[in-house]
């Protein structure tokens, strides 16, 4: 994609060159073998394809439901809506859900570039009119999810219309994932919260639950990991800014390698309840 000369890629190699050179788009497969997660490399080549000359179509199979790594579900409600509005348009399809340990998922990517990146602010939270849960089992019993959206109703004080269940045997693995979405007419937020041997559905509903009550109470436009994952494309335009639920120790490692690779600084105003991240040029 970046038609980059390297040398040093190799085991054992303490001296790496990578030298990029004109990025294109076109098609491309890439099959990761386990359940490594398909969104991860889709947000690694991401930034490179949205500004290239020429429209991109991506397969990637491996992981989309991954523990540590935004799911398939996060990028296509909550990222890619934002990007849009910077410019490029990115739509993704799950073909197959993949989950630790087996994987064996499948998403395809279609980019439409945009020449250049519009600047993004995401300062003011606007009153929250979406609320809304869904609860996936992929080959397990259906009962799982629905005590899963029992404990939500519960927890969250939701009604039963809000909350929903996702049953499929389209999957190689047998898992489940409780998702919570909450928004305003400017960003929707996804937490997840994923079920494993020895957890209850009931402590994986609650999990999601907590994950869900904190964001409305910060005062944020953006949850902690959007804001993380927004600081690259922001810096791309030159500018932007937004009100982050809280700064990772993550967020931080990226603002510290962007400002090695471009022309701009972050500015941090933090606050108890929320962090300011402006991104300007340096002069």
């Amino acid at each position: 994609m970046g038609s980059a000369t390297v040398t040093g890629a190799m085991l054992g190699s303490k001296e790496l060159e990578f030298i990029p050179g004109k990025v294109k788009g076109g098609k491309f497969h890439f099959v990761i073998g386990t359940a490594g997660s398909c969104t991860l490399v889709l947000q690694t080549i991401l930034p490179a394809l949205m500004t290239a000359a020429e429209p991109t179509e991506i397969v990637i199979e491996g992981g989309t439901h991954n523990t540590m790594a935004p799911p398939f579900d996060f990028l296509e409600k909550t990222f890619l809506p934002l990007l849009a509005r910077m410019g490029p348009k990115v739509e993704m399809r799950l073909h197959r859900s993949g989950f630790y340990p087996a994987g064996g998922g499948k998403i395809s990517v279609t980019i439409t570039p945009s020449a250049s990146l519009l600047p993004l602010s995401l300062e003011v939270r606007g009153d929250i009119t979406i609320q809304r849960a869904m609860a996936k089992v992929v080959n397990l019993a259906r009962h799982i999810a629905h005590r899963e959206l029992d404990t939500l109703e519960k927890e969250l004080g939701w009604q039963r219309e809000q909350l929903g269940v996702e049953d499929t045997k389209n999957g190689v693995s047998a898992r489940n994932v409780v998702m919570i979405e909450i928004g305003d007419d400017q960003v929707t937020e996804l937490f997840t919260a994923f079920g494993r041997l020895g957890v209850s559905a009931e402590a994986v509903a609650k999990e999601a639950a907590e994950q869900a009550k904190e964001f409305p109470a910060s005062e944020a436009a953006v949850g902690e990991h959007l804001a993380d994952q927004l600081m690259l494309p922001l810096a791309l335009a030159g500018s932007g800014e937004h009100v982050a639920q809280k700064l990772t120790e993550h967020a931080r490692t990226n603002i510290t390698v962007i400002q090695q690779f471009l022309d701009v600084e972050f500015e941090l105003n933090e606050q108890p309840r929320h962090t300011r991240v402006r991104i300007v040029g340096r002069h």
